[in-house]
């Protein structure tokens, strides 16, 4: 019983969410600490592209405009949640999820390395353009919340959404095919832009299989479990 609470709360808008927004926090702070004073600066692409039509359309207001859509968005779920659910949040969820994160974060190296090792007979992780590390690890912390924001909150559910309500399929048809598609997306994004990767096919495989398994856990774990799995993995391969 105990067990089937945790994975029913830690799925729930106001753990999931709660839970992602320290992740927020120290990518944003560390992005804006790494800043040159002419506002130039290394970013993580998926913020990048996030940001890219409100700085678009209104500069720095737009900006300030996504920032509050996305703070009032969490606040509007993180409250329906708790109208629907009342009740004191525990702390013992969020040390759960955490160390479930940093399980995973393991577990996701092992398994799709040895994934891509088994397809290919090699396994060629990319290293792409070199950073110093702090900027390395700002970069892996928005992989965390950005890349899980666009590719599975955003791509996988809208995806997962046309399978169900416009082409009839099952929850878990519909589910296959986002995860399938948004992993082939998810994979591509990394070879564009002035900081993308050579595209090769053991690197693309290594990332389309991490896509399909980040993908599979935000379908059964929730976006906050997801993102610090993905976060810790980079951080992990950053520092070791």
């Amino acid at each position: 019983m105990a067990t089937s609470r945790y994975l029913t709360d830690s799925r729930a808008p106001r753990y999931s969410i709660l839970f992602a927004v320290p992740l927020l926090l120290a990518y944003e702070g560390l992005a804006w600490f790494l800043t040159d004073p002419a506002g130039g600066g290394v970013r993580n692409g998926a913020d990048v592209i996030m940001k890219s039509l409100f700085l678009s359309l209104g500069g720095q207001r737009g900006l300030l405009a996504f920032e509050v859509l996305l703070c009032g968005i969490g606040v509007w779920l993180v409250a329906r949640d708790w109208r629907r659910s009342p009740g004191p949040l525990r702390a013992s969820v969020f040390a759960g999820m955490l160390a479930e994160s940093a399980a995973l974060a393991v577990l996701v190296g092992v398994v799709v390395g040895r994934a891509t090792n088994s397809l290919l007979h090699m396994l060629a992780v990319p290293q792409g353009t070199a950073l110093d590390l702090p900027s390395q690890l700002m970069i892996s912390l928005g992989a965390g919340i950005y890349e899980e924001l666009l590719f599975r909150v955003v791509l996988v559910g809208a995806l997962a959404a046309v399978g169900t309500r416009l082409l009839g399929w099952s929850a878990r048809s519909a589910g296959m095919m986002a995860a399938i598609v948004g992993a082939l997306i998810f994979s591509a994004f990394h070879y564009i832009g002035a900081y993308g990767d050579p595209l090769e096919l053991p690197s693309f495989l290594f990332r389309f299989l991490a896509g399909l398994v980040f993908s599979g856990l935000y379908l059964v774990r929730g976006f906050g479990v997801t993102a610090w799995t993905h976060a810790l993995y980079d951080v992990f391969v950053t520092l070791g």
